[in-house]
């Protein structure tokens, strides 16, 4: 547990942005200068102090008392700048604020909760792996499975109609890169911002859901007052936004991580109750998530360094995912390795409420794969979709030999 003290002056200062196109297609190289450099590091081009190691991400993560996230998890502050969007009730909020909402949540979205999902949505992962292998042994894994599976199945269950869904990852996709500085990626999106947003804001009124949906759901807990009315449409807003480009980039990093360690694939044939921790170690691994903002609230000693009170914290949640120190041959996709414990999800009151849907839908299409298909490799290099916060794909072609 961080304390309170005298400052300190003995904090390595570097000067790299951690925002910059190529560190943001392969941020390997700075997550380690990070590490190397000491618990904390201040980066002087942003004004914020970085956190790159498990241990200080893992610790400042649980600790919302010291490092809040009231003030918004990106690199503006709200105790000075007045967010782009009315912030989110969950992610940019501390308790007591809080806790409403995450209850609601954490109940919709609990294990028991979500088995009446397990059929349907293993139903329709099989159809879709049917369908893609129809037309042939080679296509984007990332367009025809990874995006094309949580773009079906969540928004679903939510309860949004078919209109529209294409929305859904260019609105999460300009929401993350707000959470970095205003650069290229954010002025990219500004002419979409008032038809996306608005567009989002019409799928979260009541009248919008299907009777029988997580967002019905959330409304009926508005009626009993378990919310209030005005947070209703924030939490159908965080669900939308938190579940699907995650989701859609985790499931990529999978096949990802299949297409390039077969005997990893092979392992997962053999034990194919393993779908969930391939899930798990593939976002350990890549990290869809690659950083969060927290804001100190007092001076805050970690180590011999002292962040200030109001002061921005840059948490490596992909760097902490690769340390060493926490993980043995951390730059290896491995089956044999237990994976909990890594930090792509959060920790804490703020960890991601909607991991156990996401894992879900990872067995689901992994399983369906693993019944029909004996090998996966590229055909060609993939492509990352550059975002501030999401370590994102836009293709990934591949060529699958089926099963026999």
């Amino acid at each position: 547990m961080p304390e309170t003290t005298e400052r300190a002056t003995t904090v390595p200062v570097r000067d790299a942005d951690p925002f910059a196109p190529d560190v943001l297609q392969e941020p390997e190289e700075l997550h380690h200068e990070l590490r190397a450099a000491g618990p904390v590091v201040y980066l002087s081009r942003y004004d914020v102090h970085a956190l790159a190691r498990y241990e200080e991400v893992h610790a400042a993560l649980r600790d919302w008392q010291h490092f809040e996230s009231g003030a918004g998890v990106g690199l503006a502050n709200f105790r000075h700048e007045k967010s782009w969007r009315p912030p989110s009730v969950l992610l940019e909020a501390d308790p007591p604020r809080h806790d409403a909402p995450r209850r609601v949540l954490r109940e919709i979205l609990a294990p028991p909760a979500l088995r009446r999902l397990r059929e349907t949505w293993q139903t329709a992962a099989d159809e879709l792996v049917d369908q893609v292998l129809a037309e042939g042994p080679e296509f984007d894994a990332f367009a025809q499975l990874a995006r094309a599976f949580p773009l079906k199945v969540f928004p679903d269950a939510v309860g949004l109609g078919p209109h529209g869904r294409e929305n859904l990852l260019p609105y999460g996709n300009m929401a993350f890169n707000a959470f970095g500085p205003v650069n290229d990626l954010v002025t990219a999106d500004l002419h979409r911002l008032a038809d996306l947003s608005a567009w989002v804001i019409t799928q979260c009124a009541r009248d919008a859901l299907a009777e029988d949906g997580f967002g019905a759901v959330i409304w009926a807990a508005a009626d009993r007052g378990d919310l209030t009315r005005e947070q209703a449409p924030l939490v159908v807003r965080s669900l939308l936004t938190a579940g699907v480009d995650t989701t859609v980039h985790g499931l990529a990093a999978c096949l990802y991580a299949f297409a390039t360690h077969p005997e990893q694939w092979q392992r997962l044939r053999q034990r194919p109750e393993l779908t969930r921790v391939a899930f798990d170690e593939a976002v350990r691994w890549q990290s869809p998530v690659q950083t969060f903002f927290r804001t100190a609230t007092t001076d805050v000693k970690i180590a011999d360094a002292v962040i200030p009170e109001g002061t921005k914290i840059l948490m490596f949640l992909g760097a902490a995912n690769r340390d060493p120190a926490c993980w043995t041959d951390p730059d290896r996709f491995d089956l044999t390795r237990d994976p909990s414990g890594h930090v792509g999800f959060g920790m804490g009151i703020h960890q991601c409420v909607g991991q156990h849907v996401a894992r879900l839908e990872a067995e689901a299409l992994l399983t369906a794969l693993v019944r029909r298909i004996e090998h996966i490799e590229l055909t060609g290099p993939p492509i990352r979709h550059v975002n501030n916060t999401l370590r994102a794909w836009t293709s990934l072609p591949v060529r699958v030999r089926p099963a026999a």
